[in-house]
């Protein structure tokens, strides 16, 4: 075999191995790109397989950013590891910027001939670039992914084989880095989600815990009620073993208002000076705390600690705030395990989403805990004012009987007839005991007794004490009075109350009527009830008065208390009557149904008098 055969043989076959190990290297770029998941790492080694398989110096892969602006050089490989440099490029310069923008291939077999070229790199490191081939990355949808390019082709200029290779890589390469960020944006997706789930999670907990915590606030009966139900149940959501809420005193001083756990007994209405240990410490500085091992901070109370019997391992306390003003702090200690949705929580050191929940707790019992203090407050004003109001009104009740007792004072001691000044004093002494009733129905009003003294009456002699009593009202006020009984048979009813009735009714229309006018009182029967109605020809009851007229301190003229009319409406109800008023320009009505007969009300305590 001749020479010129041989060497040919020994062509074909270093042609052979090479195409052989560009197989090879296709099948590894390849098998990297179907199984590498991480993006740095594959692009590392598709660079470096690429810069082998196309024979080149050195190789860079350009990534296009997300505005599709620039190219920026992910991967650059170099002959030494100091002279690989972070390029960045906007689409349009240079050779990888002028295949971004126009999506050709490029292969200049010169480089310094090509005025695309920019040796600004060359002469910065020292580099010289002679032929150079690059391709478009070109995404499954035909997006550009970025630019692949090599350089310096060890035997001579890059071939139209070459291009094609470049080009099936490159395409390659471009899926695989799609793959890639839609693996790592599923991963970041799912990271955030799982981050949302536990978010959510806490949140639906810390809302549950709150829901619990406000529904033990509605059923609370007082302070100490409301402190017990609020601490109860922060040891319930938090997993806490024990705990107490201490309050601030007048003179700054920690008095424990509610404990619960193993300590209760001998911690319970201790007074802590201000500021003593770590509860003390979080209300002096308006700071939550959660601490593991207590026993070693040096703000613990130790002393009281082991006086009290307790050795606590981690604990949470956080200061109950209202407004301005600490009033108190909360204390959870020594956490224990939990089961939540049949998984055991695990032994642990409470963490800050804990004492968040602890703070959002002590938020709520500070709400609450002012706000039943200002409810007390109020009502003890409250009580205060209806005290005041309802003397005012009895005093004004008894100008009547007063005026009453006044002018019989003075007809008794004009008048010379014993017979006629027994009669006076007959008449002082029924005002005296109707100021007597009054004084007493006022104090059974406002301590709410409903005694009643059913009696037999015979109507037509308790109408004429009627026309007595209410003439002596009306005398010399311009009023022309009347009564009308167009039924006087027997009647059961508590006479002194009732009179007291009529006396609230009558006043009403004197002041309703302050020039003068008329006053008629009325009596019948229709069925089994025994009718009264109190008409005058005054101007009316105001719309707004009258919608709530019977209730307690309502009242629409200047100086009244508002309390007659609650105490005629409270009167009839406990004889199980009713009452009605019609009122308009011309005058106002008062209608009153009493049961003739006898009639016990369940909820009066009533007395049947003797006949």
């Amino acid at each position: 075999m001749g020479q010129p055969v041989v060497e040919s043989l020994h062509s074909l076959e270093a042609a052979l191995r090479r195409e052989q190990k560009k197989v090879a290297l296709v099948q590894e770029v390849s098998r990297a790109l179907s199984s590498e998941g991480d993006l740095d790492s594959l692009l590392e080694l598709i660079m470096q397989k690429v810069t082998e398989l196309m024979e080149a110096d050195r190789s860079t892969l350009y990534l296009l950013t997300e505005d599709g602006s620039q190219l920026w050089s992910k991967v650059a490989q170099a002959d030494a590891p100091g002279e690989t440099v972070m390029i960045r490029l906007q689409v349009g310069d240079g050779v990888a910027g002028w295949v971004a923008q126009t999506r050709e291939v490029v292969n200049i077999p010169d480089a310094y001939a090509d005025q695309r070229f920019q040796p600004a790199f060359d002469l910065k490191s020292g580099y010289r670039t002679r032929s150079i081939l690059g391709v478009p990355m070109m995404g499954s949808q035909g997006a550009m992914v970025g630019v692949l390019q090599v350089l310096n082709k060890a035997d001579g200029p890059f071939t139209r084989p070459d291009e094609e290779l470049m080009l099936a890589l490159g395409s390659q390469a471009a899926i695989a880095i799609e793959n890639a960020r839609l693996y790592h944006s599923l991963v970041t997706q799912n990271r955030e989600l799982s981050r949302a789930r536990r978010d959510l999670e806490r949140r639906t907990r810390e809302l549950n815990a709150l829901y619990e915590v406000e529904k033990e606030l509605s059923a609370a009966l007082d302070l100490d009620d409301l402190l017990s139900r609020i601490l109860a149940q922060a040891i319930t959501v938090l997993g806490g073993g024990a705990g107490s809420i201490a309050l601030v005193e007048p003179d700054g001083a920690l008095r424990f208002r509610t404990v619960q756990g193993p300590a209760a007994p001998r911690l319970i209405a201790r007074l802590l000076p201000h500021g003593t240990g770590l509860l003390g410490w979080s209300i002096a500085h308006r700071q939550p705390l959660v601490i593991d091992s207590p026993a070693s901070d040096p703000r613990h109370a130790a002393d009281v600690a082991a006086e009290i019997g307790v050795r606590p391992q981690h604990l949470m306390v956080a200061p109950v705030i209202d407004g301005d003003d600490v009033i108190g702090g909360i204390e959870i200690v020594d956490q224990r395990r939990q089961v939540r949705d049949g998984v055991t929580d695990a032994d642990g050191p409470w963490g800050d989403d804990d004492l968040k929940l602890l703070v959002l707790i002590a938020a709520q019992a500070a709400s609450a805990i002012g706000l039943a203090r200002r409810r007390s407050e109020q009502s003890n004003r409250d009580r205060l004012a209806s005290i005041g109001q309802m003397l005012a009104g009895l005093l004004h009740d008894l100008k009547t009987p007063m005026t009453i007792i006044s002018g019989y004072s003075q007809l008794m001691a004009a008048s010379d007839e014993a017979e006629q000044r027994d009669k006076y004093v007959e008449q002082i002494q029924r005002q005296f005991d109707l100021m007597a009733g009054m004084t007493r129905e006022v104090l059974a009003f406002a301590r709410g007794d409903t005694d009643l003294v059913l009696r037999k009456v015979y109507l037509h002699r308790y109408i004429e004490e009627l026309a007595t009593q209410l003439g002596a009202a009306t005398a010399g006020r311009n009023i022309d009075f009347e009564i009308e009984a167009k039924f006087d048979g027997v009647a059961f009813f508590d006479e002194q109350k009732l009179m007291r009735v009529f006396h609230n009714l009558t006043s009403n229309a004197i002041d309703a009527m302050p020039d003068g006018g008329h006053l008629r009182v009325t009596v019948d029967k229709d069925g089994e009830d025994l009718v009264w109605s109190v008409r005058d020809t005054g101007p009316g009851i105001p719309p707004e008065v009258h919608a709530r007229m019977f209730e307690l301190f309502a009242t629409g003229k200047k100086g009244g208390t508002g309390l007659g009319l609650a105490i005629v409406k409270k009167v009839v109800d406990d004889h199980r009557g009713s009452i009605r008023c019609d009122t308009g320009p011309s005058g106002t009505t008062f209608v009153l149904r009493l049961p003739i007969a006898r009639s016990v009300d369940t909820g009066s305590h009533v007395a049947l008098a003797a006949e």
